[in-house]
């Protein structure tokens, strides 16, 4: 958490807007838990982690959306652990992440 704080302290000096994602709900397995976080710049950049990979960069295009349109969004990513398997990830289930701009 400490990184995603400083990252936006940074970005924010910096006068860009910022878009924060928490996962905010787990069903089955899943690389992170609930309150997992991660900051996106609208100049970019990107700090923490709300899936260890598998869906860092749907949560980063969806912040963008949030940071043009202003307006939070609650998204669903999941697979089932036989897919998981079959196309070499770690783990199956579904999680939910909140995006929401920072005022």
């Amino acid at each position: 958490m400490r990184e995603v704080l400083e990252a936006i302290e940074r970005w924010k000096e910096r006068g860009e807007r910022v878009a924060l994602a928490t996962v905010v709900k787990v069903i089955g397995s899943a690389p992170r838990d609930v309150g997992a976080k991660m900051a996106v710049s609208s100049g970019g950049e990107m700090a923490g982690s709300v899936s260890g990979g598998c869906v860092e960069g749907a949560v980063f295009e969806i912040a963008h959306e949030v940071l043009r349109t202003g307006r939070p969004r609650l998204v669903r990513f999941g697979i089932s652990d036989e897919m998981a398997w079959d196309v070499g990830l770690a783990c199956g289930g579904t999680i939910e992440v909140f995006v929401e701009p920072l005022p």
